[in-house]
């Protein structure tokens, strides 16, 4: 990766979620402030802050009333307060504030339920299978290329009803809103990826308005919030929302759970002999790989454990560096596939936990479940050249691996 910005010196005083060395391993950097700035700050971004004790990321989550999440991306574009009209915001519910948050959140509820999510198994699974038999005898393959970055990307276009051909589409439009975000303003404007993915959408809206399917799509369509259908950029935000939230993070998820088995014989060897171990495995690799770093606008000045916030400012809620905090966590270093009590923050705290926690749970288990089926045997086979993905979720773009 190469950095558009000067590499930090100072990660109390000047930190960036984009540095190459926070990109490669930033639990390190989580450690050291934990114990001498639990809550750091820089200039970068027009001002942001950044708590990393699982206490400090809590009490933020569930502060609605000082922070604002009208705009979750850290980016060099800052929202004005007119840009991003509160409650609702550009993807609701992720963008919106109560008490509009609790109604755009309920109607969504159905459609990630356990049933629902449990239909999607089947199809779930066959995926893997066809991802794997696309590589069957090969020794050398990309665990994350050939695997893991398939299966959310099509869960999730199967489950709006669009043509599973039409997949490739978001990828491009995924690294600029998350991973491109030290992108000057008027780079971000001369960029055209945002635009088009608004034309497919509506051009799928408009086929699912002639002719209804049974969808997520079409559901939106449907659904009312106080008698009332959702205006048009509501249902257009939403699945952007899914879209983005529903891919790049369990993608990064599955692909981080690989990397590790694949460096990690013991675990490895243990999982394959103990298949009945995947759904503590899978709560515990979620717990140390957390893909998602959230945010927040501080909504107006606030003195917050002696930090004084401005409104406007930048709130980074690193949910990977909760899970690693050790007063918390027992061995929060160490990835225990048996660990019992684990109340991880992998899916976010306060009301914005993310809806889709069941369907991510689901796709990691079963891309786990049919990867190690298959190929229970496997490693690194350049450590060097995994590369990590840039942003506000981290997970593996690239995992070398080799089939013993």
């Amino acid at each position: 990766m190469t950095a558009r910005r000067p590499p930090v010196t100072d990660w109390a005083t000047d930190f960036d979620h984009t540095d190459p060395q926070w990109v490669a391993d930033p639990y390190p950097i989580w450690e050291a402030l934990r114990t001498t700035c639990p809550v750091a700050h820089s200039d970068r971004y027009g001002g942001t802050w950044l708590p990393v004790r699982h206490d400090d990321v809590a009490a933020v989550a569930y502060d609605t009333e000082h922070f604002t999440s009208r705009s979750v991306v850290v980016s060099e574009v800052r929202p004005g307060s007119n840009d991003l009209p509160a409650p609702i915001g550009v993807a609701p519910p992720i963008t919106s504030d109560p008490p509009f948050h609790a109604m755009a959140r309920r109607l969504l509820l159905p459609a990630f339920a356990p049933k629902a999510v449990e239909a999607l198994e089947p199809f779930t699974r066959e995926l893997c299978r066809e991802l794997l038999d696309a590589i069957e005898g090969r020794d050398q393959v990309d665990a994350a290329v050939d695997y893991a970055r398939h299966i959310p990307l099509r869960v999730i276009v199967k489950m709006l009803g669009f043509p599973q051909e039409d997949a490739d589409v978001f990828r491009r439009f995924i690294r600029m809103v998350l991973e491109d975000v030290d992108m000057s303003p008027e780079d971000r404007q001369a960029v055209e990826d945002e635009r088009e993915l608004e034309h497919y959408i509506d051009a799928r809206i408009a086929e699912h308005q002639a002719e209804p399917q049974d969808d997520l799509t079409s559901f939106l369509l449907d659904a009312e919030i106080d008698g009332q259908k959702l205006e048009p950029d509501h249902v257009r935000g939403t699945m952007v929302l899914l879209m983005i939230a529903g891919i790049d993070t369990t993608w990064s998820a599955i692909g981080a759970s690989l990397w590790h088995l694949a460096r990690t014989p013991q675990d490895r060897k243990r999982l394959a002999a103990e298949p009945a171990l995947m759904p503590t495995a899978v709560e515990e690799l979620l717990r140390a790989y957390a893909p998602v770093t959230m945010a927040r606008l501080v909504a107006k000045d606030f003195d917050f454990h002696g930090c004084p916030m401005k409104e406007g400012d930048w709130l980074l809620l690193p949910f990977p560096a909760a899970n690693r905090d050790p007063e918390v966590f027992p061995d929060a270093d160490q990835v225990l596939l048996d660990r019992v009590e684990n109340r991880h923050g992998a899916f976010g705290l306060g009301i914005h936990r993310c809806i889709g926690s069941n369907l991510a749970r689901m796709e990691l288990r079963v891309a786990l479940e049919e990867w190690m089926l298959r190929y229970p045997d496997f490693e690194l086979s350049d450590p060097a050249a995994v590369a990590w993905s840039a942003g506000q979720v981290r997970g593996p773009r690239t995992i070398p691996t080799r089939i013993l």
